[in-house]
């Protein structure tokens, strides 16, 4: 039994006449009936008898149309959604992201490209950066986006990796002084109190060599594992901050036009990198393609640049590098 038996059986059922079946499937009447004929033989029974000119079907043949009738609608349905799927109207795309920008920025991304196709699904997970290369490289997730250290040893074996560079910004609270200057240096800010992340990070380790070269004092007050959280104190008063500016659109779409935070250029300037991940055995989905896409395009309307300088690696060293970030767990938050 085959698709072109099944169709020329199923319409005959339905119209009762070879002549409207053939009307009907856009077919010649032999080819209707040789179709039937065929089925039947291939079958060894009889499945219509005819009676006056009419073909009526037996007892069996009414069986096999249920089943028949329900295989066809499967296949419609399959082919409908492999369409669909091509114009990403159907599908599920899988994501993990450190903290930072799973909180407002992807999801705002997330609902701009799937919100006119309720149908396709997403899920998003915020893991640490280390995390994020692990679930990726482990292929059960479409992208990725992680924070990115060149001094730092990544496992790419497993995963396909677009790196962006930003230059950092300066948050001061908006009725600052400092506010009004387009551009801020280390001198501006000696002795004042300062938010940054973690030690281990490289904008921190930056920020601190950059106040010595420039014989300034880093009067360091708050630390926090991700960015948004250090714009909670510059809003207060309480310390300025060196930040990337994703956490700038993270706080343009938290808080809407407020003024509390005036974002200004920094210098001598200090780097921060974003990793754009996919796996690298699995067939990327047209979602997960165009969505990588459109994550490109909004970074570099932040202001990055994309670079190439992922470290190549191989074996031992890849599986010894993921050892050693899984041991490091959440110091990767970013």
């Amino acid at each position: 039994m085959n698709l072109k038996q099944m169709t020329a059986f199923s319409e005959l059922m339905l119209t009762g006449s070879v002549t409207e079946a053939a009307r009907n499937l856009n077919r010649t009447q032999p080819a209707v009936s040789h179709q039937i004929a065929s089925l039947e033989e291939s079958l060894g029974m009889k499945l219509f008898e005819r009676r006056k000119g009419r073909l009526h079907p037996v007892p069996e043949a009414r069986y096999l149309f249920e089943e028949c009738s329900d295989l066809l609608r499967r296949l419609t349905n399959v082919s409908q959604n492999m369409r669909r799927m091509k114009a990403m109207d159907r599908g599920e795309l899988r994501m993990a992201s450190m903290p930072g920008p799973s909180v407002f920025l992807l999801p705002e991304l997330i609902a701009r490209q799937l919100g006119p196709h309720p149908e396709v699904k997403c899920t998003l997970l915020s893991r640490s950066s280390d995390a994020v290369f692990q679930l990726v490289g482990s292929q059960q997730y479409d992208l990725g986006v992680a924070d990115y250290d060149p001094e730092s040893k990544y496992q790419t074996a497993l995963v396909d990796v677009r790196v962006f560079r930003f230059d950092c910004l300066c948050a001061v609270q908006a009725d600052h002084p400092l506010a009004s200057q387009d551009c801020i240096t280390p001198a501006d800010l000696d002795g004042e109190p300062m938010a940054l992340l973690f030690p281990e990070h490289r904008t921190h380790r930056d920020s601190l060599a950059t106040f010595v070269a420039e014989r300034c004092r880093l009067n360091l007050r708050f630390v926090t594992q991700y960015f948004i959280p250090l714009l909670t104190y510059v809003e207060r008063g309480m310390a300025h901050s060196i930040v990337d500016p994703l956490t700038k659109e993270a706080h343009r779409l938290y808080r809407g036009d407020s003024n509390r935070i005036a974002f200004r250029r920094f210098e001598p300037a200090i780097e921060f990198s974003i990793a754009v991940l996919m796996p690298k055995y699995k067939p990327a989905s047209l979602l997960a393609l165009a969505f990588s896409e459109l994550l490109a395009q909004e970074f570099t309307r932040l202001g990055a640049v994309e670079i190439d300088d992922m470290p190549q690696e191989n074996g031992e060293d890849g599986a010894q590098a993921g050892g050693e970030n899984a041991d490091r767990g959440a110091a990767g938050l970013s």
